[in-house]
């Protein structure tokens, strides 16, 4: 009796290493790219990974670090990867010039750029810009379009005093009061310098006068629209409920996201930009997260247009696809 027994115990454990090893070949790996480093922006990526949401719907991902929006880009188009997160408007630049790719969700509407000055010299409204010293970077989105954003609020942009920096030394320059004003997310940056400062920053918010450039995006390749479209589509799915569950557990989102950040800053600051990211993601309630309308691509490319060579004639379905979202 004792030996069937035995032998019934190995057949179990049989079946269920079996079971276990179906289990996990049958999930879908999606190789996640992001365009920078990590921060609390991503915290929502995390959590979901942690908590099972993107196992429980047949989906293994992998999340990775990046080196900019091109590169990223770039590795999704040799198909190195599945998905990339990058600020839209990147991605609208290079479909425009025509690049394989579409976006597949938008999940900031307004990416959160502020300006940002010492309390001495505060700037809150654009015409106290004028007068002013601003570091301007190749390739921040805030200061690209500045031109535009003059232009909106009816001040005079040569009444700025723009000074050329690199990215890397832009903060230093400002700490140093070299610059009166810099270009900040406040959802990222507003929160670091604040802590390291120990100074409250006085913030022009750039969206709410009137610089509409679309930011937080999912990106994918047409040809993985056409080989991978179920897997993306679960993926999509399962990161619309990650977003909502960083909602009501910002701690936890900071726990997972932590976990995985090698050289990473105080709890405090994770989750102060896990909690700002979330109040910039806002969606229509009759829409699945991250809907994509014609507006704001045709918007995005007007504002492109004013500081680039783009192809404002190509429909605007060609950026963008809806399809992957649940209905």
């Amino acid at each position: 009796m004792s030996k069937m027994r035995q032998v019934l115990g190995v057949v179990a454990v049989s079946i269920a290493a079996s079971f276990w090893t179906t289990t996990v070949q049958a999930l879908d790996t999606v190789n996640v790219r992001f365009s920078w480093k990590l921060k609390g922006e991503y915290g929502f990526l995390y959590l979901g990974k942690a908590r099972g949401l993107y196992e429980k719907k047949g989906i293994e991902v992998v999340l990775g670090e990046g080196a900019g929006a091109q590169a990223a880009l770039g590795g999704l188009v040799r198909g190195n990867e599945d998905v990339v997160i990058v600020p839209a408007i990147f991605a609208i630049s290079a479909i425009g010039k025509g690049m394989p790719v579409k976006l597949a969700a938008i999940y900031q509407e307004r990416a959160p750029f502020a300006l940002i000055s010492w309390p001495d010299k505060a700037v809150t409204t654009p015409v106290q810009m004028e007068g002013k010293s601003l570091a301007i970077s190749v390739g921040d989105p805030a200061t690209t379009y500045l031109e535009v954003f003059c232009a909106i609020n009816k001040i005079n942009c040569d009444k700025i005093n723009k000074v050329q920096v690199d990215p890397q030394v832009k903060f230093p320059q400002f700490m140093q009061k070299r610059v009166d004003l810099i270009s900040v997310y406040t959802n990222v940056d507003l929160p670091l310098i604040e802590e390291r400062s120990g100074t409250k920053f006085p913030v022009l918010d750039m969206p709410k006068f009137g610089l509409a450039v679309p930011g937080l995006a999912v990106v994918v390749s047409d040809k993985g629209i056409a080989e991978k479209s179920e897997p993306l589509r679960r993926f999509l799915a399962a990161t619309e409920e990650a977003i909502e569950l960083t909602r009501s557990e910002p701690a936890a989102a900071t726990a997972a996201l932590k976990g995985a950040w090698s050289a990473a800053p105080s709890d405090e600051l994770i989750k102060a930009q896990i909690v700002a990211t979330s109040a910039t993601l806002n969606f229509e309630k009759s829409r699945p997260a991250g809907w994509i309308s014609d507006k704001t691509i045709s918007d995005a490319l007007k504002l492109i247009a004013a500081t680039e060579s783009v192809d404002v004639s190509k429909p605007v379905t060609d950026f963008y696809t809806n399809d992957l979202l649940k209905k």
